[in-house]
């Protein structure tokens, strides 16, 4: 091939390498418009909600810090839902595996109380204005009905089914069982006031259409007759509610959520024999189903938006029950936060960016998805907390890591600045909530879009990027946003951001070389970079005719929250 030959190869080579490059970059481009005349209700704080399997890790140090900081990132009270506050045990926090001791028998059979540690666990909520999700759950030693072996000591990578032993079965006597739900509820009432105990939820156990319950459906709904009964004589206005189950999505889990319904409605009540049951709160599950392909992880946000699909599809089937607030007990990209990924790879999203983008856009679904059935969903708890004293970053799904906070925690603390009337975003973008319930975000097209809220002095806008593979090396998307219905005149705009390099304690770890024991000054470092931080300086920009329009170019999985405040 001839000199000029070969210069012509090469330059048609950089001429379609520029075009596709070009090509690659107009395909990333969103226009996304919203308007905030356009009001859509009231933007319920369902974010505001939190939950984890080990209660005492909850006034141990990190975790009465990481409470802290889950307590202030919101403007409303936060809700938490911990598991076995009722087991037999000696207080000591493990995997999977908590106790209060609150239960015992003397050796005439007759009931001992200690509050001595529930106690510690619901003052170190209600000292941070956090309101609990009083779990009722699981069985004392003494009350069970199979107690042996009780105390289980799983571990990641051991076989799940390991943990259900003498806890989750029903007891051998129901009206002790609910004598103590009787007493616990007076003892908050007598510790914490009426009103404040009026303004938590009581819910009896936790997915008990799987493992968690060793009884029939029969059973738990006798068990949860006698709960309802206790719970109202201790504090008629006190707000009970359940199933708790599994992802409606789900066979099995749908069948177990209906009859439990048909019984609140129409079934003969176990304790007074009268028709139904009492039933303020609706509760059911939804979780992902991610997984490696190739080596990559790939989520599968569609399976948890299936779930609550079901779920509000059941509920609104239900007439007299429509109205009731729902909240999805357990809310997340999968199902098992103590799992680690060195023992389940496909979990490897947890670390970064990539479990805050999920997050963003799964919880804007939520509120369509609610919409839609035109159900009142009250809440979704993320169930995330911290497992303390393990290794830095080890995999866990959790929101800190040694008292250093980790991406996802941030999209929390954009969700609390988010406030007033949601609004409009436009509608024919890539991406909504039944194309990702039908086929996922796994083509070409990443789900670029906005979640927007407005009050009177401020407006906010949540941008997120988010695909279900885990493949960061592409192209930032272009965004432009198009903000319409606003006050003319100045409005300052701050703009926040989650990214590789932002609000990012994980890629400063790693940068660090990913010490196992870092430094007092290494953990100051960390500390700092997971907080959220703003992408650049504010700026004051001038609305004309109700208009705005500003550009951002935002990373894949990253989150972007835009602040205007005039």
């Amino acid at each position: 091939m001839s000199i000029f030959k070969q210069a012509t190869f090469i330059a048609c080579l950089l001429v379609s390498f520029i075009q596709e490059i070009s090509a690659q970059k107009a395909q990333d481009t969103v226009s996304i418009e919203v308007n905030f005349q356009k009001t859509m209700g009231p933007l319920k704080p369902i974010w505001a909600f939190f939950g984890y399997d080990e209660p005492n890790y909850t006034y141990m140090k990190d975790g009465r810090k990481l409470l802290t900081e889950i307590a202030q990132l919101s403007k409303v009270p936060v809700y938490v839902r911990v598991h076995s506050l009722l087991v037999t045990g000696d207080g000591k926090a493990a995997l999977k595996w908590g106790s209060t001791n609150v239960y015992t028998e003397d050796a005439n059979g007759k009931a001992v109380y200690n509050w001595q540690i529930i106690d510690s666990i619901f003052d170190t909520f209600i000292q941070r204005g956090m309101k609990p999700i009083a779990q009722i759950g699981f069985m004392p030693e003494a009350l069970s009905v199979k107690p042996q072996p009780y105390r289980h000591h799983w571990k990641p990578g051991a076989k799940y089914n390991d943990i259900y032993t003498g806890w989750a079965y029903p007891p051998n006597d129901y009206q002790k069982f609910a004598n103590l739900v009787f007493a616990w509820v007076k003892h908050s009432v007598a510790r914490y006031g009426k009103k404040e105990v009026e303004s938590w939820y009581w819910e009896l156990w936790n997915e008990p259409d799987i493992g968690y319950w060793q009884g029939t459906v029969e059973e738990y709904i006798k068990l949860y007759d006698y709960t309802a009964d206790a719970v109202k004589r201790a504090l008629p206005t006190a707000k009970i509610g359940g199933p708790e189950t599994t992802g409606p999505a789900s066979e099995k889990a749908a069948a177990f959520l209906k009859t439990f319904l048909d019984h609140i409605v129409s079934g003969k009540n176990h304790v007074t024999g009268k028709t139904g049951a009492p039933l303020d709160l609706i509760t059911f599950h939804a979780k992902g189903q991610p997984k490696l392909v190739n080596g990559v992880v790939q989520m599968n946000m569609g399976r948890q938006l299936s779930d609550i699909d079901n779920g509000f599809r059941i509920v609104a089937s239900y007439p007299t029950l429509k109205h009731l607030p729902i909240i999805i007990g357990e809310s997340d990209p999968e199902g098992c936060a103590a799992c680690s990924e060195d023992f389940s790879p496909q979990n490897a999203y947890r670390n970064g960016t990539m479990y805050s983008s999920y997050t963003a856009a799964s919880f804007a679904r939520k509120h369509d998805l609610a919409a839609k059935y035109g159900v009142n969903l009250l809440g979704a708890v993320t169930w995330a907390f911290e497992f303390e004293d393990q290794a830095w970053f080890a995999g866990f799904r959790d929101l800190a890591t040694n008292g250093v906070d980790k991406p996802v925690l941030n999209v929390f603390r954009m969700f609390g600045m988010m406030q007033g009337n949601r609004v409009e975003v436009s509608k024919d973008l890539a991406h909504n909530f039944q194309s990702i319930l039908d086929s996922g975000v796994r083509g070409e097209r990443p789900d670029v879009n906005a979640f927007a809220a407005a009050d009177q002095r401020s407006a906010t806008v949540m941008v997120w990027n988010y695909h279900d593979d885990n493949i960061l090396d592409v192209l930032p998307a272009s965004v432009k946003l198009q903000l319409a219905g606003m006050r003319n005149g100045k409005v300052r705009l701050t703009q926040y951001r989650i990214d590789q390099e932002l609000s990012n304690s994980y890629t400063s770890w790693k940068k660090m070389g990913a010490p196992k024991t870092p430094t007092s000054g290494q953990i100051a470092e960390l500390e700092k970079a997971g907080q959220l931080k703003q992408f650049s300086s504010p700026q004051e920009l001038t609305v004309k005719e109700g208009k705005l329009s500003t550009h951002l170019d935002l990373p894949r999985q990253g989150v972007a929250l835009l602040r205007l405040e005039w």
